[in-house]
């Protein structure tokens, strides 16, 4: 009978205590949630900070956070960048961070109180250095022969091919519909995401697949393979921030401050190059892994801020659907 008891004590004291542990929920893009994505190390380092439990649920992030608006179980978001933080910002979702923005190491100034930096990277033309010398400019991209097979991602859908776009209107300003219609005949197929256009560049489907000048560190850390470059243009490279930011509908905000402090950490920042495979917003150059320090950096960078892009968005996207669609 007291075993019973002592079983059923036990039981109830766990149960307890399990009620008790915090939850962070933390909305993010499926990659970032994936298990080859950086959300899982991160989450293990959270919780062994916090003594609580970090859940990511991933998907479509802002166009979720918007219908759910106020009625959202998010705690965190994490993913955005400064393409789309001016709609984010519009709804009045979020709350400032208050956080100290000196450890950042960006390459530009930032001092946005709500939507805080983790990584950044630059759009580039990835292809197979074995194949091709590739390009040294949009020009010379454009000027290559037809049968060159491209895949780039739908700005609609993908971050990174709306930053396309942009990167585009950034060049050729009024002349970027000619510019894409220069293009349209190298390009195979537009894919919804970056993941599938990049499948297709690795199984030898493409030439040229549209991704970040980061790309080619993965092949050298992780297959120790050589054999992917990015082409770096002479006009510049489209530059991308990718932010998180606390809701201000939160039922756990000294959790959430919590984890938007652990981003600017060095135990954070140190995750960041070898899962998510970009530089890290807040750590010295010194500290990036074997292999970044060497990656050929754009001299030129082209960047929106997030009203420019809010503004540019629509034209340039029609820019590319009426070129592409000719």
């Amino acid at each position: 009978m007291k075993k019973t008891l002592l079983t059923v004590a036990g039981l109830t004291f766990a149960s307890a205590a399990a009620a008790q542990t915090e939850v962070l929920t933390v909305y993010a893009p499926d990659y970032f949630g994936s298990e080859w994505g950086p959300g899982p190390s991160i989450e293990a380092a959270f919780e062994e900070r916090c003594g609580c439990d970090l859940q990511y649920q991933t998907g479509d992030l802002l166009p979720r956070l918007l219908l759910e608006g106020e009625r959202t179980e998010a705690d965190v978001a994490i993913g955005f960048n400064t393409d789309v933080t001016k709609r984010a910002r519009d709804s009045g979702l979020f709350a400032p961070h208050g956080l100290d923005l000196s450890p950042l190491t960006l390459p530009l100034e930032w001092s946005d109180d709500t939507f805080l930096p983790f990584n950044y990277g630059h759009t580039a033309f990835i292809y197979d250095n074995t194949k091709s010398d590739g390009f040294d400019s949009f020009e010379a991209l454009l000027d290559a022969p037809d049968d060159l097979r491209i895949v780039i991602q739908d700005p609609r859908s993908s971050i990174s091919g709306l930053a396309l776009v942009l990167w585009v209107n950034a060049v050729y300003g009024d002349e970027a519909e000619a510019a894409w219609a220069r293009l349209a005949p190298k390009i195979v197929t537009v894919t919804q995401g970056w993941s599938e256009s990049y499948g297709l560049f690795t199984d030898g489907e493409a030439d040229v697949v549209l991704s970040y000048t980061t790309s080619p560190v993965y092949h050298i850390i992780a297959e120790e393979d050589l054999t992917k470059s990015a082409a770096i243009f002479e006009e510049g490279h489209y530059f991308m921030v990718e932010l998180a930011a606390k809701l201000a509908t939160t039922d756990n905000p000294e959790l959430a401050d919590q984890f938007l402090e652990f981003i600017l950490t060095e135990d954070f920042q140190t995750m960041i190059p070898t899962t998510n495979w970009s530089f890290p917003a807040a750590l010295s150059e010194d500290k990036w892994p074997e292999g970044f320090q060497d990656l050929p950096m754009p001299e030129t960078v082209l960047f929106y801020d997030e009203n420019e892009a809010a503004a540019l968005r629509d034209g340039a996207i029609e820019a590319w659907r009426s070129a592409l669609s000719q």
